[in-house]
């Protein structure tokens, strides 16, 4: 956890299972530069939040802010210490070879959710972002009985496997995915991205090596990596 002023400390970070592409990239930079040794145990958001809730040993917890504000609440991440590190966008996903729909606007979006014949999103923060923006287009009801959920595996490899004929999930997420082509972002308009914030453990605040990798992770270094894994920097 903490170490001895001067002295190397040892890092624990929980991290949604999102943020793998980007902090795997960008925790060996800040080790190299500073000594520091950097423990990160990815899962899915959920299961982070009741392991910190459970009381599990941490030092920063990289989670979607809605995750972050309720550890705020029950006393498990320092209040007015969370980050903004990366808006981690959401974008529409096609089978690879299928024809590319437009989605530059909210009306040719909408549009092309109501003339699909299946729909695909996840489980996790993108899926819960996707929901309520259905529910906001006021498609939920008409969209539920097309909607295939992608559980414990990418929503690209639903759309890849023509399980689905488009998928919305965070853009980071579906990188490595073959056989599904991203067509782009959702509509700026709509608000398209999971905002991940690092916030401390209460009590671990105080931490200068806690401090200097949250600093690290808004460096241009570690923006040009959230940048190339099609996310947005804090």
């Amino acid at each position: 956890m903490t170490a001895t002023a001067g002295r190397p400390a040892e890092l624990h970070v929980l991290s949604g299972g999102a943020m793998r592409r980007f902090m795997t990239e960008a925790a060996p930079l800040f080790e190299r530069a500073s000594g520091h040794k950097v423990i990160i145990h990815f899962g899915a958001t959920r299961e982070q939040k009741a392991a910190i809730e459970a009381g599990v040993a941490f030092d920063i917890a990289l989670l979607p802010r809605a995750a972050i504000d309720q550890l705020i609440e029950a006393g498990k991440i320092a209040p007015g210490t969370p980050t903004l590190v990366a808006r981690s966008v959401v974008g529409l996903m096609v089978r690879t070879g299928a024809r590319v729909p437009d989605i530059g606007t909210v009306g040719a979006f909408v549009n092309l959710l109501r003339r699909a014949k299946s729909i695909s999103y996840s489980k996790g923060p993108s899926g819960e972002y996707v929901a309520e923006l259905l529910q906001r287009l006021g498609l939920a009801a008409e969209m539920r009985d097309k909607t295939v959920f992608a559980i414990g595996r990418p929503v690209g490899e639903v759309v890849a496997s023509g399980e689905a004929e488009i998928g919305m999930q965070q853009i980071i997420e579906n990188q490595p995915v073959t056989g599904a082509q991203l067509v782009g972002p959702l509509p700026g308009e709509l608000g398209n991205f999971v905002p991940y914030m690092a916030g401390f453990r209460a009590g671990a605040a105080t931490s200068a090596a806690a401090r200097a990798f949250v600093k690290f992770l808004g460096s241009p270094e570690a923006v040009r990596i959230i940048r190339a894994k099609g996310m947005e920097p804090g």
